[in-house]
C-alpha cells in the first residue's frame, strides 16, 4: 500500500482492468485491503495521480445513446414510401410539360415533411430530460486534504466523502459509516432506505446493490455520513450498466407507422396498376393519342393518391398530444398516441404510480383501543380519533397519557425529517426513511410539539434497524433517568415486553392481552397495513454497555402503529376502466410481494382468492415456455431487477401483446425502451427514466395513463374517420377520367388535375382535420383493444368510403357537370374548346359538386353508426370552421382571377351553385336511413 499523500498510479498490467463487481476483495476485505486493491490510502490520491488516472479510465459520465441524428430524422421525413411517390408523382408532372402540377406536389411533400419533422422535435424537446444524472459537485479528500471536484472527475481510488442528502457519484465501498443509511429505489425499486456499514462481507460475495458496505452511483443518502472509496465510474457503474442496457434495446417501429406503411403500399400499388391500366385502356381501347393518355393515366393516379393524409394524420396525432397534455400526459413521439389506443397490457410500478409514494399512518391500537387517523399523505393536516357511542371525536392528549406516551416514542425512535418542497408548496417532502416520516406526521397530527419533546430528551445512543433483529432503538435523557423507546416487527417486539401501559400506569402483560394484540395486528395486515410494534423501557442505573440484549428487554408495549402507502384515489377506478376496455394490468415492484399484493387488491389489480406472487429468483428458474404459460395467470411480479423486468416485457410481447410499461428508477429504463409504449413519471422519475420513454405523467398517476389510453383509442378511430372523408372524394375525382376514356372523348374532362389537387390539398385539408378532433364515442372504453391485424383501410372502411359516399359524390359531381354543359348547349362543345370559358365553368361545376358533398360528409363521417342529431353540432366546432374554410376555398377558387387562371376555374351562377350544394343534405339525408337501418339491425340481433 503506498504511503500517505505519495501513492502513484500502478501500471495498467499490474491493476488490470477497471476494478468491477467480480472482484471480491473489495467486498470482502478490510478497509486497508481495499485502499491496497484500489491504490489509494485514508489521504486520498495526489493530484496529478488523480489526473492520471482521469486521462486512463475516462470520464465519470454516461456515454449517450448514439441515436439518429437530427439531420437524419429529417431527411426521414422525406424518404418514406409515401414521400416518394409524391416525389415521383411531381417529377411526372413536369415531365407531361405540367409543371404547375409538379410543383404543387413537391411542395406538398416538403410541407408534409416538415410539418411532421417539426412536430417529432417539439415533442421531444419539451420532454427532454435533464442531462446531469449525477450532481454537479463532490466532496473528495485529495493529498490529506478535503476538496469539492465536479461529478465527471472522480476516478477508482478517490475517497469519497457522504453526507446526509447526497447523491452518489459512483460506486464505492464503504471504508467509515455513522448511522449511514442510502436509498436505492432508482437501481433496486425498493422505497424503504437500506442501512449501510463498514463492515467486510462474508467471503465469496461480490459488490452490488445488496451488500451492506457498498454505495453505488445514482442512489441518495438519507442519512448519516461515512467515507467511501471509489472503484467504478462511469458505464461501469451499476447505474451505467443499466444506461448500457437502455441503450442496447433496438426500438421497433410502432403499430401506426407499420399500418400506415401498409396503408401507402397499398395505396402506391392501387393508384400505380389503376394509371397503368387506364393507359392501356386509353391507348389500345380509346384510340387516345399517347400523349394524352399519359396524362389521363397520370390523373388517375393524382385522384387516387390522398395527398392530404400524411398531413392529415400527422396533424390528429399532434392535437391527441395536446389534449393529453392538458390530462397530463406528455407525448414525446407521436406514433405514440395510437400506440395507447392498442395497448393491451399495461405492466406498471407500485410505488409513486398505484401509490403516492407518501406512507400515511391510517390506524392505531393504544391501552386495548382503536383509534382512527385521518388525513392523506406528509401533509400536517388530520386527526387522531377515538370512537365512543356518540361517533369519533379527537383525542385530546392532556388526558390521554397511554397516545402520549406513544407519540413520544415516534418522534424520538425517528430519523426522518420532513419539510416542504418549497417555500408555500402544498407537497410535503420526507428526508429520510418514509415509515419515519409518517410516524412525524402523527405526532403532529396528535398536535405534539416536536422541538420540545428533542429538547426534553436528547439523544445519547442508537441501536440502528437490523433485518436480524427488526428492531430499532434510541436510548435518551429523562430528566435523571434513561429510557429507550423500541419500534419494530410485532411478534418479535411483542416477545420482549413482560408489561402493558394502561390508564397511565404500567400493569403485567396477561396471555390475554397479548393475544388482543396479536389479534388487532392481524386485522391491520388483512386491511393491507404495514404494523409497527413501539415499546419503550426505564433503563437501571446499573445497566453498562450499549448491547442490544442489554437494552431491549423486559420492556413495556405501548401500542401499535398501522400504516400504509395510499393508493392514489382515482386508480381503482381507473383499473376498472382497464379491464372494461379488456386491457390486462399486472403489478412488476422491486418491493415485497405481500406488500405489493395488498394494494394490488385494494385497486382491484387482484380479483381472485388468491394471485401468484412471482419473485425475481423463481423467475430466474423458468425457461421462456414456462414463463409464458405463467403470464395467463393472475400474477405480481416481486423484487425483480432491470434485466428481469425486460424479460417479463419480452415474454408479453412475445404473447402477442401491446405493452405499456411504466418505471420511475434508472431499473425501469430498459424495460421502457423495449416497450410498446414507455411510460415514465415526471415528478418523481429519474432522467434516465424520462429519457427511455414515449410518454411522461406529468402527476406521476396511474389513471392519466388510462385517460391516454381513452385518447389513442380516439386517435385512432378519427384517423378511420378522415382516412374515409379522404377517399370519398377520391371516387369522385376518378371517375370525370373514366368518363373521358370510356366516351372516346366525346365527354370532354370533367375536371382538370390541379383541380382534383386542389380538393386534396385546399378544401378537403381543414373537415379532415377537425374530423381528427372529434371526442371520444360513447363506449370506447368498453371495448377490446383492437387487433393488430385489422388494417386501417379494410374492407368495410374502403367499401363505405368509395362504393357508398364516393359513389354518392361521384353522381353530385357528374350531374353537376352535365347540368352546367346542358345549360350551354352541350354537347356541341367540341373537345378542342377545353379552354373556352363555358368548358371552364362546366369543369368548375364539377369541383363545386365534389365540395359541396363533402360538406355533407364530413357530417356523416363524423360517427359510425350514431345520427349527426344526437352528436350534436357544437360538439366538434372545428367541424363547423372545416365546412366554413372549405366553402371560402372554393369561392376564391371560383371568384379570385389569379387563381382561377391556375386551377382553370370559372364563375359560375347563385343558381348553379344551388344545383351543387343541394347535393350536401342529399348526402346527409341517404346516409341518415343506412345509419338508421344499421341501428335497427343492430337492435334486433340484441334482442335476440
Amino acid at each position: 500500500m503506498p504511503a500517505s499523500g505519495t501513492s502513484s498510479i500502478v501500471d495498467s498490467e499490474v491493476v488490470g482492468p477497471l476494478p468491477s463487481y467480480d472482484n471480491r476483495p473489495l467486498a470482502t476485505g478490510s478497509a486497508a485491503e481495499v485502499y491496497a486493491t484500489l491504490g489509494s490510502c485514508p489521504d486520498g490520491l495526489l493530484h496529478s495521480e488523480a489526473a492520471e488516472r482521469l486521462k486512463r479510465f475516462g470520464a465519470n459520465t454516461l456515454a449517450k445513446s448514439q441515436g439518429k441524428s437530427w439531420l437524419v430524422k429529417f431527411a426521414s421525413n422525406f424518404t418514406h414510401l409515401m414521400a416518394i411517390l409524391l416525389w415521383a408523382a411531381g417529377l411526372v408532372g413536369f415531365l407531361a410539360h405540367m409543371p404547375q402540377l409538379g410543383v404543387a406536389i413537391w411542395l406538398v411533400n416538403i410541407v408534409n415533411g416538415s410539418f411532421s419533422f417539426w412536430q417529432e422535435y417539439r415533442a421531444e424537446k419539451a420532454a427532454e430530460a435533464l442531462k446531469q444524472l449525477l450532481p454537479a459537485r463532490v466532496t473528495v479528500r485529495r493529498q490529506g486534504e478535503l476538496r469539492s471536484v465536479p461529478a465527471e472527475e472522480l476516478v477508482p481510488g478517490d475517497v469519497m466523502l457522504l453526507e446526509e442528502g447526497d447523491r452518489v457519484s459512483a460506486d464505492a465501498r464503504i471504508v467509515k459509516a455513522v448511522e449511514l443509511r442510502v436509498n436505492q429505489s432508482v437501481l433496486t425499486g425498493e422505497s424503504a432506505p437500506v442501512e449501510k456499514d463498514a463492515r467486510p462481507a462474508l467471503y465469496g460475495s461480490r459488490p452490488g446493490p445488496q451488500s451492506h458496505n457498498v454505495v453505488l452511483a445514482g442512489t441518495t443518502v438519507e442519512c448519516g455520513h461515512g467515507e467511501a472509496v471509489v472503484f467504478a465510474t462511469g458505464m461501469k457503474t451499476e447505474f451505467g450498466k443499466i444506461a448500457s442496457l437502455t441503450q442496447s434495446v433496438i426500438e421497433e417501429p410502432s403499430p401506426l407507422q407499420k399500418e400506415m406503411g401498409r396503408v401507402t403500399r397499398i395505396i402506391t400499388a392501387l393508384s400505380t396498376g389503376i394509371g397503368i391500366a387506364f393507359f392501356l385502356l386509353a391507348v389500345l381501347v380509346a384510340q387516345v393519342d399517347p400523349g394524352h393518355g399519359f396524362v389521363f393515366a397520370l390523373g388517375m393516379i393524382v385522384a387516387f393518391v390522398p395527398e392530404g393524409m400524411v398531413p392529415a394524420v400527422t396533424l390528429s396525432l399532434a392535437m391527441g398530444v395536446q389534449r393529453m397534455a392538458r390530462r397530463n400526459a406528455l407525448v414525446k413521439r407521436l406514433s405514440a398516441v395510437e400506440t395507447l389506443g392498442c395497448t393491451s397490457v399495461i405492466l406498471t410500478d407500485k410505488t409513486g404510480t398505484l401509490t403516492k409514494n407518501e406512507m400515511t399512518v391510517r390506524e392505531l391500537w393504544v391501552a386495548r383501543r382503536k383509534l382512527t387517523v385521518t388525513g392523506v399523505g406528509y401533509a400536517p393536516e388530520g386527526a387522531i380519533l377515538s370512537q365512543d357511542a356518540h361517533g369519533h371525536a379527537p383525542v385530546d392528549l392532556t388526558t390521554d397519557s397511554d397516545l402520549c406516551e406513544v407519540l413520544i416514542a415516534c418522534v424520538l425512535c425517528n430519523n426522518a425529517r420532513f419539510s416542504p418542497t418549497n417555500p408555500g408548496a402544498s407537497q410535503w417532502r420526507v428526508l429520510g426513511d418514509p415509515t419515519e416520516g409518517a410516524l412525524r406526521v402523527l405526532a403532529r397530527k396528535g398536535r405534539l410539539d416536536e422541538d420540545l419533546i428533542s429538547q426534553a430528551f436528547p439523544r445519547l445512543r442508537e441501536l440502528p434497524f437490523s433485518p436480524d433483529r427488526k428492531r430499532m432503538t434510541t436510548v435518551h435523557q429523562r430528566r435523571d433517568t434513561r429510557v429507550a423507546f423500541v419500534k419494530g416487527a410485532v411478534r418479535e417486539t411483542l416477545l420482549l415486553c413482560n408489561r402493558i401501559r394502561l390508564g397511565g400506569n404500567e400493569v403485567v402483560l396477561s396471555e390475554q392481552m397479548r393475544q388482543e394484540i396479536l389479534t388487532a395486528n392481524d386485522e391491520f395486515a388483512k386491511s393491507g397495513l404495514r404494523v409497527l410494534a413501539v415499546a419503550e423501557r426505564e433503563l437501571p442505573a446499573w445497566l453498562a454497555g450499549w448491547l442490544p440484549e442489554n437494552i431491549e428487554c423486559d420492556l413495556v408495549f405501548l401500542g401499535l402503529v398501522g400504516m400504509m402507502d395510499p393508493p392514489h384515489p382515482e386508480v381503482a377506478e381507473a383499473v376498472e376502466k382497464c379491464q372494461a376496455a379488456g386491457i390486462r394490468v399486472v403489478m412488476i415492484t422491486g418491493d415485497y410481494g405481500l406488500t405489493a399484493e395488498s394494494i394490488a387488491r385494494r385497486v382491484g389489480i387482484v380479483r381472485a382468492a388468491r394471485a401468484r406472487i412471482m419473485t425475481g429468483d423463481e423467475l430466474d428458474s423458468l425457461d421462456d415456455s414456462r414463463l409464458q404459460a405463467a403470464l395467463s395467470e393472475e400474477i405480481i411480479f416481486a423484487r425483480t431487477t432491470p434485466a428481469q423486468k425486460l424479460r417479463i416485457v419480452t415474454a408479453f410481447q412475445k404473447a402477442g401483446y401491446i405493452v405499456a410499461v411504466t418505471g420511475d428508477g434508472v431499473n425501469d429504463a430498459p424495460a421502457l425502451r423495449k416497450a410498446d409504449i414507455g411510460v415514465a413519471m415526471g415528478g418523481i422519475g429519474t432522467d434516465v427514466a424520462k429519457e427511455s420513454a414515449d410518454m411522461i405523467l406529468l402527476d406521476d398517476n396511474f389513471a392519466s395513463i388510462v385517460n391516454a389510453v381513452e385518447e389513442g383509442r380516439t386517435v385512432y378511430a378519427n384517423i378511420r374517420r378522415f382516412a374515409i372523408y379522404v377517399f370519398n372524394s377520391n371516387m369522385a375525382e376518378a371517375v370525370p377520367f373514366v368518363a373521358l376514356l370510356f366516351s372516346r372523348g366525346a365527354i370532354p374532362l370533367p375536371l382538370t388535375l390541379m383541380q382534383v389537387l386542389s380538393v386534396d390539398l385546399g378544401t378537403d385539408m381543414v373537415p379532415a382535420i377537425a374530423l381528427g378532433a372529434e371526442p371520444p364515442e360513447p363506449g370506447v372504453m368498453q371495448r377490446p383493444p383492437r387487433s393488430l391485424k385489422e388494417p386501417l383501410l379494410n374492407w368495410p372502411v374502403l367499401a363505405r368510403a368509395l362504393l357508398w359516399y364516393g359513389a354518392i359524390e361521384s353522381i353530385a359531381a357528374m350531374s353537376s357537370y352535365f347540368y352546367l354543359n346542358w345549360q350551354n348547349g352541350w354537347p356541341t362543345i367540341p373537345l378542342a374548346a377545353e379552354g373556352s370559358v363555358a368548358y371552364r365553368m362546366a369543369t368548375t361545376m364539377t369541383l363545386a359538386g365534389i365540395v359541396a358533398t363533402q360538406v355533407g360528409a364530413v357530417l356523416c363521417c363524423r360517427s359510425d353508426h350514431a345520427s349527426i342529431f344526437s352528436l350534436g353540432l357544437l360538439t366538434n366546432r372545428l367541424v363547423l370552421l372545416g365546412i366554413f374554410v372549405e366553402v371560402s376555398l372554393l369561392g376564391l377558387l371560383i371568384y379570385a382571377p389569379p387563381l382561377q387562371s391556375i386551377f382553370n376555374t370559372a364563375p359560375l351562377a347563385a343558381s348553379d351553385l344551388a344545383f351543387a350544394f343541394a347535393w350536401a343534405p342529399a348526402i346527409v339525408v341517404c346516409d341518415e336511413l343506412r345509419k338508421w337501418c344499421i341501428r335497427r339491425r343492430n337492435g334486433r340481433l340484441a334482442r335476440s
